[in-house]
């Protein structure tokens, strides 16, 4: 396994991640380059790029709140972000599928728990299918139900680490 370089993502990075991000989800839900740009430069602090060989290849982001489950609405509207919040949100996990099942993502969804942590945050929330929910538990994410999201049309449970 090639060693994964964890660093926060800049603006140099946004076209790579939206291309990365229309490969790992469906149009329906993935984040446009817009949104994306919006989310780096609003909460750059909780928006991490992996590279390997200098290369993105994956990354993980998402803004803080209070909430303890994501909204649609925290999808598209950055303002919602509360860098004093408690609970650092996980918007999304994103590797490139050649380099999936290699322990990346559990890199990345380490890091950011740890730097969550770290900032004294109580916890982390996410939305996820619902085959992705024995992924999640081996962080110690407990699920606390379906969602009220729809986003992208989909069928979502949310999910809960607390610190």
């Amino acid at each position: 396994m090639n060693v994964l370089q964890i660093q926060q993502a800049t603006k140099e990075d946004i076209k790579e991640i939206a291309r990365i991000e229309s490969i790992c989800f469906p149009k329906e839900e993935a984040a446009s380059e817009r949104f994306i740009k919006e989310r780096v430069e609003t909460f750059p602090e909780s928006f991490f790029v992996g590279k390997i060989d200098n290369r993105i290849i994956g990354f993980i982001n998402g803004a803080v709140t209070n909430d303890k489950t994501i909204s649609d609405e925290m999808f598209e509207h950055v303002h919602l972000h509360n860098p004093e919040g408690n609970y650092q949100m996980i918007f999304g996990l994103d590797v490139l599928p050649e380099y999936e099942r290699k322990g990346y993502g559990k890199q990345l969804m380490i890091y950011m728990i740890t730097v969550s942590k770290k900032r004294g945050k109580k916890g982390l929330v996410l939305t996820c299918k619902e085959h992705l929910i024995s992924f999640y538990e081996q962080f110690g994410y407990q699920v606390v139900g379906k969602s009220a999201s729809t986003h992208g049309g989909a069928t979502w449970y949310d999910m809960i680490l607390e610190c």
